[in-house]
């Protein structure tokens, strides 16, 4: 059996999904279902006697200790976090708590589950940490990509907590021989991603006939990897990640986001053009951009290729489509989420910046709802 945390978040909740498609084992399921913790995402699985669905913050030791006596797993693999930036801005509190104490709490419950399974048990045991590129801070136009040696340099209170929770895994590996892996991650995106991230937003907004909001000049460059490859990757680690290793996961697919929103757009008015024949470009809003916003990411994923013979399926342009097509075929599950909470949030982030909207009569400037 493995135990998952965040499994009901968007990289959580894809795992999950292809794990029971791929394999028998059984998985313990830990979310805290926070805004972005959606059981809806597991609909197709929810009646399958493999998983195993527990309510439960991370941050309580003793839960988590009775959780992992209970169901003894074979592995951890570490997803729950708070994962956007903008809200770390406006609420850092929450991100200390879930990604660094949350971390914390989680490893010290499995510290020690671990030490009293059999050697064999203990040998095989692994706990997986999924973090982010945006440890690493930001690059210039012409830097090399992220490796695994580069040095942290975390600009948001997001990154700061994510680097933070890095070292408090490597040292619970240095210190007490704790068996974790760690893998850093570039931009994901597909299906089940909450709308307040880049691609489904501007898919919702789109159809919504609402501003499609870009920070600054758009020029912001990040390296896109399709949810499902992500995935792959992680078992790959998991199967065969050497013990205190960190491997860096990449799609090799580095775009600016007004690209990324202009490949999005030929997309919508390809597959479910505006019924007034215009292009959904029109909705394309510059709002001020937000603080410290890291420049450019890219990931080097040579030594997971390497090592372990992973490489990413999805070019951009066929992840994309898949993420563009699901969004269209699955309109109920994206107005299910996008609840009151979530409309306030976007006003909290959007409304106030200043804005240049290419087409004023369309929408709000200030809100964009």
């Amino acid at each position: 059996m493995i135990f998952v945390t965040g499994g009901a978040g968007f990289i959580g909740s894809n795992f999950v999904l292809e794990w029971l498609a791929q394999s028998p084992e059984p998985v313990v399921n830990v979310d805290k279902l926070t805004y972005a913790g959606n059981l809806g995402n597991l609909a197709d699985v929810a009646h399958d006697a493999r998983l195993v669905f527990v309510q439960a913050d991370i941050n309580d030791t003793a839960r988590m200790a009775a959780l992992l006596s209970q169901h003894k797993p074979r592995a951890i693999l570490h997803f729950a976090a708070e994962s956007h930036v903008d809200r770390s801005v406006h609420g850092p509190g929450e991100f200390i708590t879930t990604n660094i104490n949350g971390t914390f709490s989680l490893l010290e419950a499995t510290r020690a589950y671990w030490a009293h399974l059999p050697e064999a048990d203990k040998a095989a045991f692994r706990f997986l940490h999924v973090s982010t590129d945006e440890v690493y801070g930001t690059l210039g136009p012409d830097d090399a990509p992220f490796a695994e040696t580069n040095a942290y340099a975390p600009n948001s209170p997001y990154a700061a907590s994510k680097a933070a929770s890095d070292h408090l895994v490597r040292a619970y590996y240095h210190t007490y021989g704790l068996p974790v892996v760690t893998t850093n991650c570039s931009n994901n995106y597909g299906p089940y991603q909450f709308p307040e991230k880049l691609i489904p937003l501007m898919i919702a907004n789109a159809l919504a006939g609402k501003a499609l909001p870009i920070y600054g000049d758009g020029q912001q460059v990040r390296d896109w990897l399709y949810v499902g490859d992500h995935c792959a990757a992680i078992r790959a680690v998991l199967a065969d990640g050497i013990v205190g290793e960190v491997y860096n996961i990449g799609g090799w697919n580095e775009r600016a986001n007004l690209d990324v929103v202009h490949g999005l757009i030929e997309l919508l008015d390809d597959l479910a053009p505006r019924a007034d024949g215009a292009s959904y470009k029109t909705q394309i809003a510059t709002v001020q951009d937000r603080p410290g916003h890291d420049r450019r990411y890219a990931i080097d994923a040579r030594k997971i290729a390497r090592e372990l013979g992973w490489k990413p399926v999805e070019t951009f342009e066929t992840g994309i489509r898949k993420t563009v097509q699901w969004y269209l075929a699955n309109s109920d599950w994206m107005k299910d989420v996008q609840s009151g909470d979530y409309l306030k949030w976007l006003e909290r982030n959007y409304a106030g910046r200043d804005s240049n909207v290419t087409q004023p009569g369309l929408v709000k400037a200030a809100s964009f709802l």
